[in-house]
């Protein structure tokens, strides 16, 4: 490729404010206000029209809302399920036939695993934490689990495996799709490989450092667990970063936290007689619905024909089944006059959680959305082929210092998405190393899509909750009323190595 690429004003702008955006997310700042600062002064110095730089902030925010909206959409019909769940008390039943299975240490952290992984595919680890550290949380440290060893497994399932992949939900694959200008299911596959590996080689880990801890069963372990109170940590990092973690973590929370097998025979009881029966319909059908849509998805990429339905389509149909979940789920609680407001209200609730979990990436995602030529003509209102791919044309510019070598590419672009997950969110980040995922394909010899999927693996396994204190791993720290920052101690180094050894397995493989 030719590098001499005539570099802008616009080239500059949009450079200091990638720069800016980053220094920003290092000193753990919130970066809306640098993105959309940034924005201006690419459409100032790309049109010249100060007016123009003015309304470019519009623009690219009501691009991305365009690009992005589907992700909105599935979070909310996800949150209205199981806030309609919540009320039946469905989820409670559908995880907790898992506390009888807990009999010792190590049978217990392996279960917290999977049920946390589970879960947390289909409603994001974050209204999944409350859930799992009230019914099997209690149930494995009375079987000899420490809590901080519980504390870790739940992150990494959760935080980590699940979130960093989203395979179900889509909402990191397809903001890194659309940033790197690629299949969004491609990502996504890819992603899920590399999340399993990474979290397979942290769990396998943790357990071989803390093995030692590990207890025989007491209900003494309960009863010092109980006296527990970490107290403090949240308000000292509410604060920081991106990410909304005292809203996430008091929205996703239960009114009264069910610990004891007699705290959940209480929380129970007190749906009414009539409509427990619904309660169990619901705890049994809701997975199985989901399994069934796991296997739509999973079916056509084995190359099984399935007519027009495609792989990739599974967002929509996560989202369809989840709607109409909540509705029968509204009818059986409330009957048929009071569902119709109800299901309103869980429909707007759900909203309102999408829009505080991700209503901020709006504008940053508008800002990186200007250095594709497609989004940016979108944004500025001129033709694709007229308008310049600014972050292509700096990378092009500059192929001749970087290193050809994909090792180091993949390396570097997962340094980069730990980088931006400094900032404690961990989705800020994705719209740039997508970005740069396109932009590096190229002139890397490795492709666009894996790196997409490695630079997706470096935001989230450190900005979604594993490795950041400030992230909302203080949620999973409070549920299990253990130090954020010891926990930040005891996954630190597992997770290092499982993030270097699935980017250097990718770069192997795909």
């Amino acid at each position: 490729m030719d590098s001499n690429v005539t570099l802008t004003a616009a080239h500059w702008m949009y450079l200091l404010g990638v720069i800016s955006i980053i220094v920003t997310m290092v000193f753990r700042a919130n970066v809306l206000v640098p993105s959309i600062a940034a924005t201006f002064l690419v459409g100032l110095a790309w049109t010249g029209n100060p007016l123009a730089g003015v309304g470019s902030i519009y623009s690219a925010s009501l691009v991305a809302a365009k690009e992005l909206f589907n992700i909105f959409l599935v979070i909310a019909l996800m949150t209205a399920l199981l806030n309609a769940l919540k009320a039946l008390k469905s989820d409670i039943l559908m995880v907790r036939p898992f506390r009888l299975l807990m009999k010792n240490g190590p049978v217990s952290y392996l279960l917290l695993a999977a049920i946390t992984y589970f879960i947390s595919l289909f409603f994001w680890p974050t209204p999944a934490v409350p859930l799992v550290c009230a019914v099997l949380l209690p149930a494995a440290i009375a079987a000899g689990l420490p809590p901080i060893v519980g504390a870790a497994a739940i992150a990494v399932a959760g935080q980590g495996m699940a979130l960093s992949s989203d395979y179900v939900i889509g909402v990191a694959p397809g903001i890194s799709a659309k940033a790197a200008g690629a299949a969004a299911a491609v990502i996504a596959d890819r992603a899920l490989a590399l999340s399993l590996i990474t979290g397979l080689v942290a769990l396998v880990l943790i357990f071989l450092f803390h093995r030692r801890k590990f207890q025989p069963a007491s209900p003494l372990h309960l009863e010092r667990w109980q006296e527990l109170a970490v107290k403090g940590e949240l308000a000292a990092h509410e604060h920081e970063g991106t990410a909304h973690k005292a809203e996430i973590a008091q929205g996703t929370s239960r009114e009264h936290q069910p610990v004891t097998s007699q705290d959940l025979k209480r929380e129970l009881q007190s749906v009414p007689a009539d409509d427990f029966k619904w309660s169990k319909l619901f705890a049994i059908v809701t997975p199985l619905v989901f399994l069934t849509v796991i296997v739509l998805m999973v079916l056509p990429k084995l190359g099984v024909p399935l007519g027009d339905f495609k792989g990739g389509a599974g967002a929509s149909l996560v989202g369809g089944a989840a709607a109409l979940l909540m509705i029968c789920a509204t009818y059986a609680m409330k009957g048929a006059r009071q569902m119709l407001e109800a299901s309103a209200d869980h429909i707007t609730e759900g909203f309102v959680f999408a829009f505080r979990a991700m209503g901020s990436v709006l504008p940053i995602a508008g800002f990186f959305f200007l250095g594709a030529s497609e989004t940016a003509a979108a944004i500025f209102g001129g033709d694709a082929g007229q308008t310049p791919s600014l972050l292509f044309d700096l990378v092009r510019s500059a192929q001749d210092w970087i290193p050809h070598n994909p090792l180091f590419v993949a390396f570097g672009l997962l340094i980069v998405g730990m980088v931006t997950g400094i900032d404690g969110s961990g989705f800020s980040g994705l719209p740039l190393t997508g970005a740069l995922a396109g932009a590096l394909g190229p002139v890397s010899n490795i492709d666009a899509t894996t790196l997409a999927a490695i630079g997706q693996m470096g935001a989230i396994w450190t900005g979604g909750g594993t490795l950041i204190a400030w992230s909302s791993l203080i949620a999973v720290a409070g549920f299990a009323r253990v130090s954020v920052t010891e926990l930040v101690r005891v996954l630190a180094l597992p997770v290092l190595i499982g993030l270097a050894a699935s980017t250097a397995l990718a770069v192997a493989l795909f």
